[in-house]
């Protein structure tokens, strides 16, 4: 990993909650530590960014952690810069978090499906980011950067999440009826070790009921298969 420092004075001290360090995601490969240095220093003294590599090849793994001295310019760039094109991608920009309790502890996660493919980071994030400070916000894509048709938002705390779910469930956005409601993470899904459902993308278009039914039969008795 390399690093890029800039000069200046002693860093604020660390609020309870945010430093000044942000992250920021979906980097283009080419985007280096000097080129984001000159982006961000136009909103505020930075005092050093990183972009994070694989350790073997060097090669970029697409983010960085841009430290300001203040914390006052590491939210305006949060709220004035976020999803703006660098190197002709939206770069995505949270508060760096690197408290691994609370990433786990699934406090304030939300998850929402039945996206319009319509719907990429920058407008999930200003739908959600209404009922509170949000730590991450991402639309699941393909490998072609398509969407998947849903996402997950954390907020900072339980409270935005209950009403982001209270008051956008069940919404009409772009003509679809979205999902929202609490993440739960798989190992925590009750039941599962039950589940006899499997679900089967990316098949033969030319593929019926019964050629999909021949491929699975050998592995037990189908009960439905459509």
């Amino acid at each position: 990993m390399s690093m890029i420092g800039a000069a200046g004075g002693s860093s604020q001290s660390t609020p309870p909650f945010h430093s000044a360090s942000l992250y920021v995601g979906d980097l283009a490969p080419d985007a280096s530590e000097g080129l984001l240095f000159e982006i961000f220093n136009t909103v505020g003294p930075v005092a050093s960014i990183r972009v994070c590599r694989d350790a073997v090849t060097k090669r970029s793994l697409g983010y960085a952690y841009v430290n300001f001295h203040h914390v006052q310019d590491a939210e305006r760039a949060l709220d004035t810069m976020n999803y703006t094109l660098i190197k002709g991608k939206p770069c995505r920009i949270m508060w760096s978090q690197r408290d691994p309790t609370l990433r786990k502890s699934g406090v304030g996660n939300v998850f929402v499906k039945n996206l319009d493919a319509s719907i990429d980071h920058k407008a999930l994030y200003d739908t959600f980011s209404l009922f509170g400070n949000i730590l991450s916000c991402k639309v699941a894509t393909d490998e072609r950067g398509r969407s998947q048709g849903y996402g997950y938002v954390h907020y900072e705390t339980e409270e935005a999440a209950e009403e982001a779910i209270a008051k956008i469930n069940k919404m009409t956005i772009c003509d679809k009826e979205v999902y929202v409601g609490h993440f739960v993470r798989r190992t925590d899904r009750t039941g599962q070790s039950d589940w006899t459902n499997l679900y089967v993308k990316n098949f033969p278009p030319a593929w019926d009921d019964a050629a999909l039914r021949k491929l699975f039969e050998p592995f037990g008795a189908i009960t439905s298969c459509k």
